[in-house]
Formats: C-alpha cells, structure tokens, sequence
C-alpha cells in the first residue's frame, strides 16, 4: 500500500524526545540514550531542544521487557487517569510520570516529537513504524529517511488499525516515530544495527532541522506494510501454544519483514 501527501504549512518542530528501554532487554536504544546522556553533541540541533530518556529504568536493569506490565502498552486515557496507590503497576506509574513530563497527551503543552527505539528477534530489518497515515510530517520524515538510508532498506510499517492498535509510549507526542531494528536477541547487541539505528536518528533530526529552517518538500509517496489482522498460534485447552513453524516455512518467517510485538 502506498501514501501520497501533499506539503503543507505545519507549527516547528522544537522539543523532541529520544526514548530508549520502553522494553529493559531491547539494548541497542538502551545504550545509545545512555551514551547521549553522557555526551550528547551528534543530537544537539540549533533551535531544538532534544533530551534522550530512559524509559523503563528498573527493566533496563534487569535487562526484562517489563517488570509488571508492558510499558508501551498502557499509555491510554484509562492508565494515564488512574489515582496512584500502594500497589500500582510499576509500569503504570512509569507512564504517569513520563506522561507528566513529555505531555500530557493530546495537548498543546505535549512534546513535538517523540523517537522510540525498539529491537525485534524478527529479520524486519531497520523499520519506521508509523501511527497515524494522515500525518503528513512524520509521512515526509519517513520519505527523506528512507532516501538517506538507501541502499540500505527502511520499510514502513502502519499500525493505525482501529482494533488492533495500542497506546504506545511514544503516543505522549503530537508525532511519534517508532524505529524497530532487527534480528537482534534480546540482551544482546549487534554493532550493525546500533549503527543502523544511530544513523536513522541523525537523519531524522536533519529532516527536523531542514523543516525548521522552512525548506520546502515537494509531495510524495511512501510504501507502507498495513496490519490487517493478528493471528496466534494454536493453543490447548490450557492455553498453552500448541505448535510451532513447520521447518519447510521457517526459513521464509525468518527472510521477510515478519513483524512480532514490539
């Protein structure tokens, strides 16, 4: 499926976000924040204030997805609202304070822009997820990274579907980029897809920068994978997956741009 769109007046883009450890064992954006807390001058751009941040810090910790709930799944009217208690949800409690201080969400005080790093055990290579297809910033964002990166592939990835999309961290933003590298293990890092995921920050906050500064981007058309539907495994009556991928199609699971939870 492909998206055109047509450049128009939109507000700068001055306050952005770096997120990394939404999940604690996804470690490419882990040490990459980490490294820009401590010296961040290849992010710093004039006119634009950028502030890495480490989104889960107790499942960093224990290098786990979570500690009591998915992170990158609570951050809708409902666990945003809820009265703080003794026995909150870590994760839940996270998302309160990350949306105290990047948003509050859907409002004008909210960050311009948040980047959210993720990894994948799945060989989807160096994706961009995107949220809203009637985003024309993020939709021109994606465009001008896609040409940067080249020959090394960017597919799109479009998560707008009204049933099975979710509140993710980065939603706090009034756009939110998601950028999922892999095949990488969890707890593991691979230099070339640090280096991947390093490369498409620089270039989106060029484009930023570039849009800024008023640089007109003519209209234009981007190729995106739409999920349509989520199929599980077969399951026993327990509830325990009850089969696994024939080996005659794992070599194909494994060599197209196959997503997983993210």
């Amino acid at each position: 499926m492909a998206f055109c769109h047509d450049d128009h007046e939109l507000a700068p883009v001055r306050r952005i976000a770096i997120f990394g450890g939404t999940h604690g064992n996804e470690l490419s954006g882990v040490l990459l924040v980490k490294h820009w807390l401590e010296n961040g001058a290849e992010i710093r751009r004039v006119g634009m204030e950028v502030k890495p941040f480490l989104t889960n810090p107790r499942a960093v910790q224990k290098c786990t997805r979570y500690i009591d709930c998915d992170l990158n799944r609570v951050f809708d009217t409902e666990h945003l609202g809820k009265q703080e208690t003794e026995d909150m949800l870590y994760e839940v409690k996270r998302a309160q304070e990350i949306n105290s201080i990047f948003g509050p969400k859907g409002s004008d005080d909210a960050f311009d822009l948040i980047f959210d790093l993720h990894n994948t055990t799945s060989n989807m290579g160096s994706t961009l997820v995107l949220e809203d297809s009637h985003d024309d910033f993020t939709v021109q964002m994606f465009h001008y990274i896609k040409l940067a990166m080249s020959p090394t592939s960017c597919p799109v990835l479009l998560i707008d579907h009204p049933n099975l999309k979710y509140a993710t961290t980065r939603s706090v933003a009034k756009h939110s980029v998601g950028i999922e590298i892999g095949p990488q293990p969890q707890g593991v890092i691979r230099a070339d897809i640090l280096d991947n995921m390093r490369r498409m920050i620089k270039h989106g906050l060029d484009f930023v920068q570039l849009f800024n500064t008023g640089k007109e981007f003519p209209p234009c058309c981007i190729e995106v994978y739409e999920i349509v539907e989520k199929v599980d495994y077969p399951r026993n009556e327990a509830g325990e997956i009850a089969a696994f991928v024939h080996h005659s199609l794992q070599k194909w699971f494994t060599t197209t741009k196959a997503r997983e939870d993210y």
